[in-house]
């Protein structure tokens, strides 16, 4: 078998990814993640924090849940259906 015959034989056996599917989910899980990000941005500045503090304290919040979310097997669950979606809002905070 050549190396040629190897590609395409590989390529015909490659399970085919639901890419809309896969865009769907990231998106909408990525913005109820950007929402809850959001949520606690506005209640740390009704508490008197400054934009700037209100968006540092919201993505230390972001990180802990997700560390607890993680640490009860939860989080590997969204993950697994958001993808990227899980990873991308915390850079916007």
């Amino acid at each position: 078998m050549t190396e040629k015959e190897y590609g395409e034989l590989s390529k015909e056996m490659m399970p085919k990814s639901p890419i809309w599917k896969d865009c769907f989910n990231a998106f909408w899980i990525g913005g109820l993640i950007c929402v809850i990000g959001q949520f606690f941005i506005n209640r740390y500045s009704d508490m008197g924090l400054s934009e700037e503090m209100a968006g540092t304290a919201a993505s230390m919040t972001l990180v802990a849940l997700s560390a607890l979310l993680t640490g009860l097997s939860i989080y590997d669950n969204i993950a697994k259906i958001a993808g990227a979606g899980t990873l991308v809002p915390i850079t916007g905070f």
